[in-house]
């Protein structure tokens, strides 16, 4: 009779040494991968090998550490979470605050100016997180809709609403019948760049599309368009680092992970 032979199982997980740092490095098999290939994970702020049937731990564990300097370089380039804390500092529109908690069961978030700018939350520790992110929503809608009623008064165009949400597909977004949804985040971003993300979705008024038309019609509307992107492009996934649990720092402009395949 034909013994059918059964590797062994894998570990889910090991470590490699980087240069006296440990990494550990999540391990998958996948029936339909070909070769084996490294993913450090935005989100997750993890690391998977993905690898074939037929990969054992001694290929899984050579292949890791043989990378491991790219493994290193990029897990040291993942944004770090920022919750919302006393203590804490948070950009708002583009400049650091330190958040101190108020010892005080009423009273409004403010912002102070110190030796260095400080927004002071005041009620129960345990309800700052919560204050905080509805102060910045709120700030956010008061610039969003400025800006958005500034650039629809020039383009000569009429809206409808403005929502203010925590979207991570995307910053912004136009309706066909002209409202407005945008990420409350922005407001952490400096003001060029909230100012840009108003004139993109006001500009979708005049051309529903991303033809030349359309980029014609923005870059008129806000010439520093191109400024505004590169910024979003290089920093917009730290904005969604602020207030968020581990794990959960990752947005629109962003990959979601760095590949490497063997």
């Amino acid at each position: 009779m034909l013994r059918r032979f059964i590797r062994p199982s894998l570990p889910t997980a090991f470590e490699i040494d980087v240069e006296g740092r440990r990494i550990p490095i999540m391990v998958r098999q996948s029936a339909r991968a070909r070769r084996m290939s490294l993913r450090v994970r935005r989100a997750e702020r993890d690391v998977v090998l993905t690898l074939p049937p037929r990969a054992s731990l001694v290929m899984a564990e050579n292949f890791a550490q043989r990378h491991g300097r790219w493994i290193a370089e990029r897990v040291e380039q993942l944004p770090n979470v920022v919750p919302f804390s006393h203590g804490a500092s948070i950009p708002l529109r583009g400049v650091l605050h330190r958040i101190e908690h108020r010892d005080s069961l009423r009273g409004l978030v403010e912002v102070l100016e110190r030796d260095e700018p400080v927004i002071e939350v005041p009620g129960l520790i345990e309800s700052l997180p919560r204050r905080m992110a509805d102060f910045l929503r709120r700030e956010a809608r008061r610039d969003l809709e400025e800006a958005v009623t500034r650039h629809a008064t020039k383009l000569g165009v009429k809206f409808g609403r403005i929502s203010i949400k925590d979207t991570r597909s995307r910053w912004g977004s136009c309706s066909a019948d002209g409202n407005f949804s945008f990420s409350w985040r922005l407001i952490m971003a400096p003001s060029y760049v909230l100012d840009y993300l108003a004139a993109h979705e006001v500009a979708h008024r005049r051309e529903m599309n991303h033809s030349r038309r359309y980029w014609a019609v923005l870059r008129d509307l806000f010439p520093e368009t191109d400024a505004a992107e590169a910024w979003l492009t290089a920093h917009g996934a730290e904005l969604h680092c602020y207030g968020a649990a581990a794990g959960a720092c990752d947005g629109p402009s962003t990959k979601g992970a760095s590949t490497l395949r063997g």
